[in-house]
This record gives structure tokens, sequence and C-alpha cells, in this order.
């Protein structure tokens, strides 16, 4: 779901709808990451948590995903700058792959908390990561 600039002279803004929160998401950890040009992150689905993510682009950039195990992986490209809010249900294994030439920002919220010792994070590849210099 691409979210509108409403933003004016002071910079862009972006309201997230209020039904995205209707289903009873409960918001129980977030986190925030960088993902440089070239790199993917995710590539990997959740059992125990429903997540959501909101990209902050300027450039480039793809969400890959599936629909559950022995499902095709699709792909969606996005081009220019804007913000984009992605409902990840359990199950689903996603990824996002930065294509342009300057960093972007992700903002992951889930409805469980994150336990690094039982991190819920199972992989299963829907892009393939380029091969790091």
């Amino acid at each position: 779901m691409e979210l509108p600039d409403s933003g004016d002279a002071r910079g862009s803004s972006h309201s997230v709808p209020a039904e995205v929160f209707a289903e009873g998401f409960g918001l129980a950890d977030m986190h925030i990451a960088a993902i440089e040009p070239g790199a993917v992150r995710g590539n990997h689905f959740h059992l125990a948590r429903r997540e959501i993510l909101v990209v902050i682009a300027a450039d480039r950039w793809s969400l890959h995903w599936d629909d559950g195990a022995g499902t095709p992986a699709q792909r969606r490209s996005f081009a220019g700058p804007g913000v984009v809010l992605i409902r990840v249900p359990i199950g689903a294994s996603h990824a996002i792959r930065n294509d342009g030439a300057v960093a972007m920002r992700m903002v992951g919220l889930t409805d469980g908390p994150y336990d690094p010792d039982q991190p819920d994070v199972f992989p299963r590849p829907v892009v393939a990561v380029a091969a790091t210099p």
C-alpha cells in the first residue's frame, strides 16, 4: 500500500490508514534498518508473528514474497521517492532489495516480541542475494 505524501513546506508526511490497525494488530516489537544499494533484507518467514513493514525510499527498490511454502515467488518494483506499507502474513516469505543508488530505510513492526533465543525467523529465499565483493 503506497502511502501518499500529505506534507507541506516543512517536508513530507505520510499517514498510515486506520484500517491497518483495525484488525487487532497489537504492536510488540519494532526495528529500524538501512538497506544499502544492492543489498537484500529478509528472505525469511515467521511462524508466530505478523509483521508490518514501512519502506522509505528515494530510489528504485523491489519487494519479493511468496504466499507460503510451495508457492511461487512474486515481485513488485517501485521507482522514485515514496513510502510504502506492507502487511506480511504469518508463513509468507518476504524480502526487500535496494535496486537503487542510495541507501533506503525500513521500519518493521511485529505483533509479538523478538526473542534472540527463539527468533521466529526461518529462511526461505524469494530473491537472489548478490555476491559480496
